[in-house]
């Protein structure tokens, strides 16, 4: 068994065994890290490489880490050596960068031989992860969705909607009015927020329902939608 006293050496001399044991504990957490993403991810554009990315990101920076040890003058030189490299990936979640930090962390921690904190950093964060995904915690929503459709210029027909829309809906709001066929009709689009006992498919047959109403379109608006 790996003596930790032992591999708890000096940053500015480690030995060969605490190396070898930083970038082992590196790429073993930001597994269990990558594991947790790929497990919890709920997007549409799902990236190998950005998982891979995890992985390999804490071991160069534990390797970093490590070469850079005590000396103030490492340091500098490798700020100057990252400044010059130019990262134009674009990560469309902010949960994403969340799981590159966790990475980077993991490197960091067992750079420096912090392994207590990078397991316990790892295990929390992970469970954290889980946790938030399966729990409904953050879910509800201001609105479900954005409803579309034209109906005739006069009064009867907008007065009809907003009636409906009053008694099917908790909360609506205009977002856009416009008019179409030179002038004789209006093209509405609404977000709306349904009643618990209503469904999507009641909302839409009450709509068509009303004769003047045409070109019903109701696009959800999901949290796991990506434009």
């Amino acid at each position: 068994m790996l003596d930790f006293i032992t591999l708890s050496a000096s940053n500015s001399s480690p030995t060969v065994i605490s190396v070898i044991y930083s970038v082992l504990l590196s790429y073993l957490l930001s597994v269990v890290v990558a594991y947790t993403y790929i497990k919890t991810f709920q997007g549409l554009s799902y990236s190998r490489s950005f998982v891979q990315t995890i992985i390999l990101c804490s071991i160069v920076v534990a390797c970093a880490m490590q070469a850079i040890g005590d000396n103030v003058a490492r340091g500098l030189g490798m700020m100057g050596a990252l400044s010059l490299i130019r990262f134009r990936s674009n990560l469309k979640e902010p949960r994403d960068m969340i799981f590159i930090f966790a990475g980077l962390a993991i490197g960091i921690a067992n750079g420096v031989y912090s392994y207590t904190v990078a397991i316990a950093g790892t295990l929390g964060f992970s469970m954290a992860a889980f946790a938030l995904f399966y729990s409904p915690f953050g879910s509800d929503s201001i609105f479900d969705g954005i409803l579309r459709f034209s109906i005739p210029t006069d009064r009867v027909s907008a007065k009809s909607i907003e009636d409906l829309l009053k008694t099917k809906c908790k909360r609506f709001n205009l977002i856009n009015l416009r008019e179409v066929a030179q002038g004789n009709s209006m093209h509405c689009s609404y977000q709306i927020k349904l009643n618990k006992k209503c469904s999507y498919s009641d909302l839409l047959i009450d709509i068509k329902g009303i004769e003047t109403v045409r070109n019903v379109n109701f696009l959800l608006q999901e949290s796991t939608v990506e434009v």
